[in-house]
């Protein structure tokens, strides 16, 4: 999900316009994930809390798919995991702290939700400043820490689920929104192993039958279901990759003694 650009060859000048490189594009859809960012921003700001989630999932869809663009043009460099770093931070970082403060932290007193609501961004701010201290490409099938997009993606499918379908009390809302706020700032910083998601072609079909099948059955669901099977989605993906890293901490006890 990151993309970068290399220096334009001289076919790449003939066949595009005089002015857009290709290296270009898979920066496009970075710059347009920034956007839905802001925009998500501003919609929190007036309480346009199912349209300020929906640009964040509008933004994680162009986050994959600068990254997908990047593979197949084959631009990526440094720069591009720099900008798309700063564009998750203002879409996975900023927008879904303002939509948790908005939705129902600020309601707690002593500014308790700013201070909550802020350890998302803070928890963002830190997760992607390591992985781009470790960056050496994007070959690696899994990531140290949630990834940020799953917890923006997290926040807006409880948001646009509580939205469309209200079964929390006041009290109990702001309750769910800091225990949620909590746990995923907490995995972000933390060492739980996620896995990426699978490549869409037949060569991971074959190496990954099991989990490419299951994560192709998650997306029809979220389809169809939408807000609820999104949340249930991602809660998921995180129950997974705990159960995974539990599993591994546990076999290299046993392997010690």
């Amino acid at each position: 999900m990151r993309h970068d650009t290399k220096s334009d060859s001289a076919g790449d000048r003939k066949a595009g316009l005089p002015f857009v490189s290709r290296s270009m594009v898979p920066s496009l859809f970075t710059v347009m994930n920034m956007v839905c960012g802001y925009v998500s921003i501003v919609m929190s700001g007036t309480d346009q809390f199912v349209a300020a989630g929906g640009f964040i999932v509008l933004a994680a869809i162009l986050d994959a798919l600068d990254g997908f663009v990047a593979r197949v043009t084959d631009t990526t460099s440094r720069f591009g995991v720099e900008l798309d770093s700063l564009s998750d931070l203002v879409s996975f970082g900023v927008a879904p702290a303002y939509l948790v403060y908005t939705f129902g932290l600020e309601d707690i007193g002593g500014g308790a939700g700013i201070v909550l609501s802020s350890l998302l961004l803070v928890g963002s701010g830190l997760r992607l400043a390591r992985f781009n201290s470790v960056f050496s490409g994007y070959g690696n099938g899994s990531f140290s820490g949630l990834p940020t997009p799953a917890q923006a993606l997290t926040v807006a499918g409880f948001v646009l689920w509580m939205s469309s379908d209200p079964l929390l009390e006041s009290n109990q809302l702001q309750s769910a929104l800091a225990l949620m706020t909590i746990v995923l700032s907490v995995l972000m910083i933390s060492r739980v192993n996620y896995d990426s998601l699978p490549k869409v072609s037949l060569e991971t079909l074959r190496e990954r039958p099991v989990q490419t099948v299951f994560y192709v059955a998650v997306f029809f669901c979220v389809i169809v279901y939408q807000a609820k099977a999104l949340f249930v989605a991602m809660l998921l993906y995180i129950l997974l990759g705990l159960l995974k890293s539990l599993s591994v901490f546990f076999r290299a006890l046993v392997f010690q003694r």
